[in-house]
């Protein structure tokens, strides 16, 4: 079933334009808060063009971003499909290597977010790593050259999102566009945030992992709330991400990502919008996209309790390729539900599941199995039946 509450009536309240990779859980979250989303995304999901207002295609490739030329048109023509102005612009996943696009957006529509500064100076990784370095922030070392003997490197795309853009570094090579990090080892864990520009309010942790293939062994799998982290260690990143906030004047609902080993931990980096765990988290009272745009506006409220019990979400992935997606009746808890007669490339996002229970380690379960019956019904009309070789 579905993680959000149930909806608010839209009638009173105002437009916002969405744009993203794909914009289906941020025009959810919109409409729990009230207001009505006009979405642009890649992918046009069944369920988002059911829950938007309006709906454009953007172009562009998962994961690497959104094709630049495309947007500003796009969402001119949003705006213009509806009788009054929308209140801004609220942007998810595809900007971050774009500040200038950011930008553009900004002067034309209003960013209800980070600013184009802020993002350019959290997503370069020079410009991250020399912050994190002044706030005495732990982070993994990076360079811009390539190396001769590149173990415990990692090979990683500025302002890539997603992590199928991570591989190991290769020995005297790295593309155009890519840098080197240092591997650490550890859990992944994010912790989501809210800020103002000057202070900021821990919302929730979550634990992460990935969903290794072949050609993407660190590609992003799924979050579960509530994460594992000591008290001692989420006092320091509390510490950190304020640095942070202060250092940049980034607004908004955010997350660091960080690497946990026992009491050591690093900063990965900082995703200065609203990201892959929005699902996940917007079941508290209070809905998060009003809460995203209050900390914009100045305003941020005192953290509300964490739910009872855990929530998570899980991306399945093709694992070969689907010419023709067949019309399928999805169960309840599948999101992001692929249109009829569309086509799927191995390795990319077929849908996302989700699942609620009174602990993590049945929420894992009940992702692992649901991500099976999704894959099932998928390649052979049939749950449960979906797990076969990777791609």
């Amino acid at each position: 079933m579905p993680i959000s509450l149930p909806l608010k009536s839209p009638a009173d309240h105002a437009c916002v334009l969405i744009a993203a990779q794909s914009g289906r859980s941020l025009a959810a979250a919109a409409r729990r808060a009230g207001y009505l989303p006009l979405v642009a995304d890649m992918f046009g999901d069944m369920d988002t063009l059911e829950t938007a207002a309006a709906y454009r295609p953007l172009s562009g490739r998962f994961g690497t971003g959104i094709r630049e030329s495309s947007v500003l048109p796009v969402l001119e023509s949003l705006a213009a499909s509806v009788a009054s102005s929308p209140i801004g612009v609220v942007l998810g996943s595809g900007f971050e290597a774009s500040p200038a696009v950011i930008d553009a957006i900004d002067r034309r529509f209003g960013v209800i977010g980070a600013s184009a500064a802020a993002v350019r100076q959290l997503k370069d990784p020079v410009s991250l790593a020399a912050l994190l370095e002044r706030l005495h922030v732990p982070h993994p070392k990076i360079r811009l050259k390539k190396v001769s003997r590149p173990a415990g490197l990692l090979q990683k795309r500025k302002g890539g999102s997603g992590g199928g853009h991570i591989r190991p570094a290769s020995p005297d090579h790295l593309p155009r566009g890519f840098y080197l990090q240092k591997r650490v080892g550890g859990r992944s864990v994010s912790v989501a945030f809210l800020a103002d520009g000057e202070s900021a309010v821990t919302l929730a942790t979550t634990d992460q992992w990935t969903s290794p293939s072949r050609r993407a062994p660190w590609r992003y799998g799924g979050a579960i709330e509530p994460g594992n982290l000591a008290q001692e260690t989420a006092s320091e990143v509390e510490a950190a991400i304020l640095g942070i906030v202060r250092s940049t004047g980034l607004r908004g609902l955010a997350s660091a990502d960080i690497m946990v080993d026992g009491q050591r931990w690093w900063m990965l980096e900082i995703n200065p919008r609203p990201g892959a765990t929005m699902d996940v988290l917007d079941r508290r009272a209070r809905p998060l996209f009003q809460q995203h745009i209050d900390a914009c506006r100045g305003v941020l409220n005192t953290p509300e309790p964490a739910p009872r019990g855990a929530s998570g979400t899980k991306i399945v992935y093709a694992r070969r390729t689907v010419p023709v997606v067949p019309t399928i009746d999805w169960p309840t808890f599948v999101m992001d539900r692929p249109q009829p007669n569309s086509t799927i490339r191995a390795g990319a996002p077929i849908c996302t599941v989700a699942a609620v229970a009174p602990n993590t380690s049945t929420v894992r379960s009940l992702l692992d199995q649901r991500e099976s019956e999704a894959l099932g019904l998928l390649y052979n009309g049939r749950p449960g039946e979906g797990i076969v070789r990777a791609a």
